[in-house]
């Protein structure tokens, strides 16, 4: 596991192709977590993946172990660039060995999708996550969509399964309001089975909140 990598003494780089050099990569990521410490991989995902107090502690230090070896090799310390505690540690990764450059999937999304001309002139974005959580606030959709929103002045409210958020932070992410299933069938299972019925009551409910 993760915990290995405080056992690594050395880099070798040598066999890195030539062409990585002359490349310009882009990594799409959604989140911008660092590798290391209290906001990093270990200790913002390692409990989400069944790991304990003491693992949590074991693969942040193994991290950071990592992050030397890598800083000494390199030259450069980018430990706590962030985006590098993506995907185990793998944005870290990138950026440190390849120097690539890491943006937010969602936007790299939303540029694809031409949202911008899409939304022009519209009254309200609804965008939604399964769990709008703390986790949320760290580069997650919901608030991609709703500063790209905001940019263009229109309000923005978000659909979710729960939402642990309090208002103050939703406002400070940009979001108007956020409707929740749990709010109206508390029983999870439920919303997982027949989301449909509930999604409409939640339609209807935004439009009188917000269109009416």
């Amino acid at each position: 596991g993760g915990g290995a990598l405080a056992d690594v003494r050395s880099l070798d780089l040598s066999g890195l192709h030539p062409a990585v050099a002359e490349a310009s990569i882009v990594v799409a990521c959604d989140v911008d977590n660092p590798l290391t410490g209290s906001t990093g991989a270990a200790r913002v995902y390692g409990p989400q993946k069944g790991a304990d107090t003491a693992d949590v502690v074991l693969l942040d230090e193994a991290l950071g172990r990592w992050a030397d070896v890598v800083a000494r090799t390199t030259d450069a310390d980018r430990r706590d660039v962030p985006g590098g505690g993506a995907a185990g540690g793998v944005g870290f990764a990138a950026v440190a060995v390849l120097d690539a450059e890491l943006r937010p999937g969602i936007e790299l999304m939303l540029d694809l999708l031409r949202f911008d001309e899409v939304v022009a002139g519209g009254d309200l974005v609804v965008t939604g996550e399964g769990s709008l959580d703390a986790q949320s606030l760290h580069g997650k959709a919901p608030v991609g969509v709703a500063a790209r929103a905001r940019q263009r002045g229109i309000p923005v409210v978000a659909v979710c399964g729960r939402r642990l958020l309090t208002d103050e932070q939703l406002q400070g992410a940009g979001i108007g309001g956020a409707y929740a299933l749990l709010d109206l069938e508390p029983d999870v299972e439920v919303c997982l089975r027949s989301p449909g019925p509930l999604l409409a009551r939640l339609g209807e409910q935004i439009a009188y909140d917000r269109l009416v």
